[in-house]
């Protein structure tokens, strides 16, 4: 928890009236030491057009919502970032004596690690295409050459046996080692942006699990796709630089101390974020506008600059390695490897006609975005209730889907008619080898089958097929539609399974699908290539799923290399996004919602407005003297989960209480380690600890490394003796008076990144502080339980 909010075990009496003077107290002492956060009012009115309404009774409650949150499919607790600067003694003092060549260094270092972030994710991009193209090549081949001597069965079964055995070894890794790895990381990833720690979201388990998982996954024949995960891997990869390393799996530098805060760290998976999805999709300007668009919540030109160079580095990576496959030497690895469909060939004229088509697309991609997004929340709240119930019914789910899909994409094309091959055919017909445009299956010599050349391919070729230029002919509509149907199905319930699984793929699928069919229809009205729709097709879907425009429109015309159809891509994704807002949220917000994750929007909610800061404070409060007792700070880490505490100085300290700062939990323990203890309750010069200590021993730890209550002793001496927090203790926190506006705190809270805000009384001859409000406190659970009455429209 991040602030003054018990946990559930330790729910406090009922608030006692409100003490003056002395503010510090002994916890030992007694239960009713236990203090409430003073409110500024315990009944509101509502207004509306005709006077007052019904009054907002506050309840009386500890805020114990939103403080845990689904990661993976395992329940967790949540923390928050700190984005703050703390500004005390120590800090102050290491700033002054930083020299000139310590911040050179500090630079130096961050653009070197942007650099290795963009270097490690475009290899790990080229692996995992690499790797993809090699076991699906030789899937898929065996079963081709099975087929070809007439041994169907058989083939069936070297097909779906291989699918099972990957798809089990995906869901086997990822139950057992990080079930964090599982879907598709994005809506963790824009989580941890915006402020929340998840156990175990960044961890190296989960960047293993994450590249072999996605690629066991995707070879496996699902309808999922590797660029979800590849952004989920660039954070990963990012925060394991960031954090210097992994002291549990012996991979240290000490020379990256300089990044254990979160700020930087936020910097570092901001570019981490930007680099998956230039590595997934070679569009590096789109990577940029897709950490800016989608997954950061602050923003600077700085950040900017650094990402779009990081994105930079992927790209010149990536180019290097695939001219050097070109050469034959990566296997299987041939066009199918990172997806590129080059439409630049196709010259779009397009006239009114057209437009009206294009809007057509754009409202049916929006109808179906919005249904897709419906009912994949449905399903992933059916599929919660068999994920937790342990890791071997995740992976017989898994199995069960497995088994589904294979016989999909093996039983559907006998369906389809075979199709005597064009004369006109720029490609080999039918196709001899594992990828191309007109797959053989069972049909006899010259003729191919259209929908085989669809399911019997990996899924990046099958985009290639549908987004071909010149094969009007190609595709029977019964085709498409079975297609479309099947992969609009399989695709809501693949995403759900304990595999890591990207949705892009299998909207752009289905996208180009239905893009293509309209195409087809419209064809005696159209001069647009049906390739050409099958892209506008594919922008519809996205734009209606994930509520994207900018980033997404950058990366289409990035992979398809045609900036001519930039007018009509933009017209597509602003209108399905318009129809599927009216719907629901984007995809990955609904995700985060189900999760439990507390995300803060950029907006406050209207109702805030008719709140104040100091009506969602919630008790008990607990504080520390400038001079605080040991054995008190001992008692209050142990029997609460607080990560900051208010200091305040009351005489003789001070003339009058007035409140010093806010010191960290962390911070606490390091200096409780140190036991600089003294036998008398004096304010020192802060002389002991300035020596003792320096910044970095103050830095924060890498996940699950931080010093615990529990990993310290004391003696009952130590106990009974004094130690200065002065030192310690950030003397400038942020600050708001209890009479502000809930809704103007909520967006000063988000804006600045804060995880403490402390709010302080308007009126004098008070404590000189009422309460902390954290993420928490501002989430909707919290506010409604607060205020039943409180409607979400006002």
């Amino acid at each position: 928890m991040d602030g003054h909010h018990l946990p559930p075990s330790h729910q406090s009496p009922p608030a006692q009236p409100e003490r003056r003077g002395s503010f510090n107290y002994d916890i030992e002492s007694t239960d009713a030491a236990w203090r409430g956060a003073h409110t500024a009012s315990e009944a509101l009115l509502r207004y509306d057009d005709d006077g007052p309404r019904e009054p907002l009774l506050r309840k009386r409650t500890t805020n114990t919502t939103s403080q845990i949150a689904i990661v993976g499919a395992n329940v967790c607790p949540i923390e928050s970032l700190d984005y703050e600067i703390v500004e005390n003694d120590l800090i102050k003092q290491d700033w002054r004596s930083r020299k000139k060549k310590q911040i050179f260094q500090y630079i130096v270092l961050k653009w070197s690690l942007v650099l290795l972030i963009g270097l490690c994710t475009g290899l790990v991009g080229f692996f995992n295409n690499l790797a993809v193209e090699n076991i699906a090549g030789f899937k898929l081949l065996l079963t081709s050459d099975l087929m070809l001597k007439k041994r169907y069965f058989t083939a069936f079964l070297a097909y779906g046996g291989c699918n099972l055995v990957l798809a089990a070894s995906a869901a086997a890794i990822c139950a057992y080692i990080a079930p964090a790895a599982a879907g598709s990381g994005i809506p963790e990833v824009k989580a941890y942006l915006n402020g929340i720690d998840a156990y175990a979201i960044l961890a190296p388990s989960t960047l293993f699990v994450k590249i072999f998982g996605s690629i066991l996954g995707v070879s496996a024949g699902f309808v999922l796709g590797k660029e979800g995960p590849m952004v989920h891997t660039g954070a990963c990869i990012a925060n394991l630089l960031g954090q210097g390393g992994s002291r549990k799996y012996h991979l240290t530098c000490n020379w990256l101390r300089y990044f254990k805060n979160d700020r930087d760290r936020r910097d570092l998976i901001t570019c981490g974020s930007a680099a998956g999805v230039a590595a997934a999709f070679r569009a590096p300007v789109g990577g940029v506008l897709f950490a800016l668009e989608e997954a950061a919540s602050w923003w600077r030109s700085a950040l900017l600059w650094r990402t779009f160079f990081t994105t930079a580095v992927v790209a010149v990576v990536l180019r290097g390695l695939i001219g050097f496959c070109r050469s034959g030497k990566c296997g299987l690895f041939g066009q199918g490897g990172l997806i590129m469909f080059d439409l630049s060939a196709t010259i779009p004229t397009y006239s009114t006609q057209d437009i009206i088509a294009i809007i057509v697309l754009g409202i049916i991609g929006g109808v179906f975005g919005g249904l897709f997004n419906f009912l994949l929340d449905r399903i992933l709240r059916a599929y919660s209730f068999i994920n937790e119930k342990g890791a071997p019914y995740k992976i017989l789910l898994t199995i069960t889907i497995s088994i589904i899909t294979s016989a999909c994409s093996y039983g559907l094309p006998w369906l389809a008619p075979c199709t005597p091959c064009p004369a006109d055919a720029v490609e080999q017909c039918p196709t001899i080898g594992r990828s191309g445009n007109y797959k053989n299956f069972q049909c006899p010599p010259g003729h191919y089958n259209g929908l085989a050349s669809l399911f019997f391919n990996t899924n990046d070729d099958a985009i290639r097929n549908l987004f071909s230029s010149g094969t009007e002919k190609e595709f029977h509509m019964s085709t498409l539609f079975v297609f479309f149907t099947a992969i609009y199905c399989l695709g809501l319930v693949t995403y759900g399974i304990a595999v890591p699984s990207g949705l892009f793929i299998p909207v752009i699928l289905a996208g180009a699908t239905y893009g293509r069919i309209v195409g087809t229809l419209l064809g005696p009205i159209s001069d647009l290539d049906p390739g050409l729709f099958a892209l506008l097709g594919a922008a519809s879907f996205l734009g209606g799923t994930m509520r994207m425009t900018v980033s997404v429109c950058v990366i289409l015309l990035e992979l398809t290399n045609d900036l001519l159809m930039l007018p009509l891509v933009m017209l597509v994704l602003l209108i399905s996004k318009t129809i599927a807002d009216s719907f629901n949220k984007g995809v990955y917000d609904q995700i985060i919602v189900m999760k439990g994750m507390p995300f803060l929007e950029a907006h406050a909610e209207p109702y805030m407005r008719h709140l104040v800061a100091g009506d969602v404070v919630s008790g008990p409060l607990i504080s520390f003297s400038g001079v605080e007792r040991v054995g008190n700070i001992v008692q209050a880490l142990r029997i609460t989960g607080h990560n900051g505490f208010p200091v305040v100085d009351e005489p003789p300290l001070s003339e009058a209480p007035e409140l010093v700062g806010l010191v960290l939990r962390s911070h606490l323990l390091v200096l409780l380690k140190g036991k600089g203890f003294m036998k008398d309750k004096v304010k020192t010069s802060g002389s002991f600890v300035l020596k003792k200590f320096g910044a970095f021993d103050f830095a924060k730890a890498g996940s699950g490394k931080g010093l615990k209550i529990e990993d310290l002793d004391f003696t009952d001496e130590e106990m009974d003796m004094y130690v200065d927090l002065h030192p310690i203790t950030n003397t400038s926190p942020y600050t708001v008076v209890e009479t502000m506006s809930l809704a103007k705190a909520a967006v000063l809270f988000r804006a600045l990144g804060l995880r403490h805000l402390l709010v302080v009384p308007k009126t004098p001859g008070r404590p000189p502080i009422v309460g902390i409000l954290t993420r928490h406190d501002f989430m909707p659970e919290h506010i409604h339980g607060l205020f039943p009455n409180l409607h979400k429209s006002h």
